[in-house]
C-alpha cells in the first residue's frame, strides 16, 4: 500500500515525523520541570526542618542554661536544710549556757547531741570521715603532721588522727593530719 493510497502525502508524513520528534521534547521538558519541581518541593522541606532543628537547638540551650543557673542558685538548697536543725541546736545550747544553773555535764550533753546531728546530715549529704587510726599512711588520703617512734606500731602506721579528714562520695574535701609511726632510733 502506498502512501497515496493511505490518504497520506510524503509532506503528510513529514510533518507527522517533526510532530513525532518536536513532541520528545516537550515530554523531556516536561519531566526535567517536574524534576525540578519535585527537588524544589525536598529543599523547602528540607529547609523547614533545618529551621526547627536550629529553634529546638536554641531551645535546648536556653533550657540548659536556665537549669544551669538554677543549680547555681539553689545548688545548696539541701545542704541548708540539712544544717539546719544542727543551727537550731546549737542556739539552744548558747541560750543554756545563758542560764544560772546550767552545768557543764548538761552543756556537754548539748555539745555531743549538736555534734551528732552534723555528723547525721553531713553523712546525708555524702560526706564521710576519715578516720585512719592504726592503719598505713596514705599520702593521698593523710597529712602527716609529724613521725613519732614507737615500739608497738608497725612504721609508716597512723598513730593519732589530730584532724578527722572528710570525703564527698569518695572525693577527698580534706585530708586527715596525722602522726606517723617510724622506728626507734636503736631498732
Amino acid at each position: 500500500m502506498s502512501t497515496e493510497q493511505a490518504g497520506t502525502s510524503p509532506a503528510d508524513e513529514a510533518r507527522s515525523g517533526a510532530a513525532d520528534e518536536g513532541a520528545a521534547p516537550l515530554t523531556e521538558l516536561a519531566q526535567l520541570q517536574q524534576a525540578l519541581a519535585q527537588a524544589e518541593q525536598r529543599a523547602r522541606e528540607h529547609w523547614e526542618q533545618y529551621l526547627r532543628a536550629v529553634a529546638e537547638l536554641d531551645n535546648v540551650r536556653k533550657r540548659a542554661q536556665r537549669d544551669i543557673e538554677a543549680a547555681n542558685r539553689y545548688g545548696l538548697e539541701k545542704f541548708a536544710a540539712e544544717l539546719l536543725p544542727v543551727q537550731d541546736s546549737l542556739e539552744l545550747a548558747v541560750r543554756s549556757a545563758d542560764q544560772v544553773e546550767a552545768d557543764v555535764s548538761s552543756l556537754k550533753q548539748g555539745q555531743e547531741a549538736t555534734l551528732k546531728l552534723l555528723a547525721k546530715a553531713l553523712e546525708k549529704l555524702g560526706v564521710t570521715p576519715i578516720r585512719p587510726l592504726g592503719e598505713p599512711f596514705d599520702p593521698a588520703r593523710h597529712e602527716a603532721m609529724l613521725a613519732q617512734e614507737s615500739a608497738s606500731a608497725e612504721p609508716n602506721t597512723v598513730l593519732q588522727v589530730v584532724q578527722t579528714g572528710f570525703e564527698l562520695n569518695g572525693r577527698l574535701l580534706r585530708p586527715a593530719r596525722v602522726i606517723v609511726a617510724k622506728a626507734p632510733a636503736g631498732a
